[in-house]
C-alpha cells in the first residue's frame, strides 16, 4: 500500500506563489524561449480544417468534434516555431510529442533517444470560446509532486473565423506553471471546505515527475459531491484571463455576447425567443462601440441578417 500524507482541513495552507525553474538549470534558456513561442502561437497558427453549414442548434458540438484536432494542430505549430525556441540549433533532435491520456500530454523530448527523460511537459487543453459552460473544461488533479518545475499548463482558446463557419482561429493562451496550479487548486479547495470535516485532501508522497501509470499521482478530496475538484477555471486562478479573452472580438462582436446569444438554443427556445435574442444582439452592436475588427458595423449587421435568414428560412 502506498503511503500518503494527509493535509488536514484544520491546518490552513498559505497561498502558494509561482516558482519558475532555477536560473542555474541547464535548459533555462530553452524553457524561456519555449514560453515565448507559446505566447506567439496565435500569430502563427494555421488550420486546414474548414467548417460550414453548421446549424445554430449544433454550435456547441464543435467543442467535442474539433477539440482534439485543434490541440494536435497547436503542437504541430509549436514544432514549426523551432526557430524561436531553438535559435542556436542546440536541440535539433528534440520535438514536442503529443501523448494523450498521459500526464503531461505534450512533452519536449529527444526523438533520437526514446529512453531519455523529457526536458519539460505541457498539459494542453483547447477552450472553445462558445462552449456552453462559458469556461475551460480542463480538469487537473495531478499532485504538485508529480509535476516537474518546468512543466506548464496551457489553455488555448479558439473559435471559427466567422463564428459558425470558416477555419479555426486561436487566441492568446493561458500559460502557468503546473506545480503552482496544483498547489493553488488545493489551496482554493481547502479555503472552500475549511469549515467542514470532509475537506481533507490526500496527497500521494514520494512521487517523481512523469511517474508510471501504476504510480498514484493525483490529489483526491475525501468528498467532492459537486465534482468540481480539479476544475481549475473555478479556482479563480484564470478569472482575469477569462474576462480579457471573452472581450475578444468574433466577427467584431465580443465573444461573451455570442455566448449569451447561443445559450438560448439550450433552453427550449421558441422562434419568438430566438428572434428576440437576435434583436438584442443587434442592439448591442448598434449601441456599443464595435470591438476592434476588420469588419465595419454595417458589415456586422449584414452577418446577423444573414444568420437570421438562414435560421428562419
Amino acid at each position: 500500500m502506498k503511503k500518503t500524507k494527509t493535509v488536514s482541513s484544520k491546518t490552513l495552507m498559505a497561498e502558494p506563489m509561482p516558482t519558475p525553474p532555477a536560473d542555474s538549470w541547464e535548459h533555462i534558456g530553452l524553457w524561456r524561449r519555449v514560453k515565448d513561442a507559446l505566447n506567439a502561437l496565435a500569430i502563427h497558427f494555421r488550420s486546414d480544417t474548414f467548417i460550414e453549414g453548421i446549424n445554430a442548434t449544433d454550435i456547441f458540438t464543435l467543442n467535442s468534434a474539433l477539440g482534439a484536432t485543434i490541440e494536435n494542430q497547436v503542437v504541430e505549430t509549436l514544432n514549426q516555431l523551432r526557430a524561436v525556441w531553438d535559435k542556436e540549433n542546440s536541440y535539433q533532435t528534440y520535438a514536442f510529442i503529443r501523448q494523450p491520456q498521459t500526464f503531461p500530454d505534450v512533452v519536449l523530448r529527444d526523438v533520437a533517444d526514446t529512453a531519455a527523460r523529457p526536458i519539460m511537459g505541457i498539459e494542453l487543453k483547447g477552450w472553445y470560446l462558445i462552449a456552453k459552460e462559458g469556461e475551460p473544461s480542463l480538469r487537473f488533479t495531478q499532485t504538485a509532486d508529480a509535476c516537474a518545475d518546468a512543466d506548464l499548463i496551457m489553455v488555448v482558446p479558439w473559435a471559427l473565423g466567422n463564428v459558425i463557419s470558416g477555419r479555426p482561429k486561436i487566441y492568446s493562451p493561458f500559460i502557468e506553471l503546473a506545480k503552482y496550479v496544483a498547489r493553488y487548486r488545493n489551496y482554493h479547495w481547502q479555503r472552500l471546505r475549511e469549515a467542514k470535516t470532509d475537506s481533507t485532501v490526500f496527497v500521494p508522497s514520494g512521487i517523481t515527475p512523469y511517474p508510471s501509470k501504476a504510480c498514484a499521482s493525483t490529489d483526491t478530496p475525501a468528498s467532492d459531491k459537486g465534482g468540481n475538484f480539479g476544475r481549475i477555471a473555478r479556482t479563480g486562478i484564470m478569472d482575469a484571463y477569462m474576462s480579457r479573452i471573452k472581450a475578444m472580438p468574433l466577427c467584431g462582436i465580443k465573444a461573451s455576447h455570442w455566448l449569451d446569444f447561443f445559450k438560448i438554443f439550450h433552453q427550449d427556445a421558441t422562434e419568438h425567443d430566438i428572434s428576440a435574442a437576435l434583436n438584442k444582439l443587434r442592439m448591442r452592436v448598434e449601441t456599443e462601440s464595435l470591438v476592434a475588427s476588420e469588419l465595419h458595423k454595417d458589415e456586422v449587421m449584414l452577418v446577423l441578417s444573414t444568420l437570421e435568414r438562414s435560421w428562419f428560412a
